[in-house]
């Protein structure tokens, strides 16, 4: 197995466990997420473009997030894809230049979606994120890291992290059966501690 999708809701945790899980078995870990945010902050073509969808909690068009992959994959092999694909028509195109070898969904209910986004706060000066129920910072509302101020960013209000569960429902949860036809899938707990979860997912994709 050597490129993996990681599926899930937001708020379900892909980010730390891809990081981890990226780490322990020496795979390349693409976060569309970061990447499409970092787009945004330096003000690019495509982070313009992709700043409303983001903010609405809607998805960036499918024919932007490929090309956006394609050119950060270029032939690779050792891939972890960190949310991405997030329809049918991007795991298509995906299938094109990247073959997927194993997926793992971390299934998450909506009420923990909405509890875990709410208390999220992120650093915008060094990237740091942190929860102020399961990781607060030292001192509240800095940055353990830098000591800039913690802010809370547009799509994890409340009403934007409800409806970006809704478009996930509406638009990727078809994935889920998409893979398992393909006897791809691995379904994870993600309402666990992320050691747990991520001790699981690397166990289940080991050689």
């Amino acid at each position: 197995m050597t490129n993996v999708v990681l599926l899930g809701p937001p708020g379900a945790g892909k980010g730390t466990i891809a990081a981890r899980v990226a780490a322990e078995l020496d795979l390349l870990h693409l976060s569309t997420g970061d990447v499409l945010r970092d787009e945004v902050a330096r003000g690019t073509e495509l982070g313009q473009l992709a700043q409303g969808f983001m903010e609405r909690g809607e998805l960036v068009p499918d024919h932007v997030m490929l090309a956006m992959v394609r050119e950060r994959v270029n032939g690779r092999e050792g891939v972890l894809l960190d949310g991405f694909p997030r329809t049918l028509a991007q795991a298509e195109g995906l299938a094109r230049f990247l073959p997927v070898h194993a997926v793992v969904y971390l299934a998450v209910r909506k009420d923990e979606v909405v509890r875990r986004l709410g208390s999220r706060r992120v650093c915008p000066s060094c990237g740091a994120v942190y929860n102020l129920v399961t990781q607060p910072p030292e001192v509240p509302g800095r940055c353990d890291r830098c000591g800039g101020g913690l802010i809370q960013r547009a799509d994890d209000a409340p009403d934007v992290v409800a409806r970006r569960y809704e478009v996930y429902e509406r638009d990727s949860r078809p994935l889920v059966e998409h893979y398992a036809r393909q006897g791809k899938l691995i379904t994870v707990d993600g309402a666990r501690p992320p050691d747990v979860v991520a001790s699981d997912v690397i166990e289940a994709l080991r050689p």
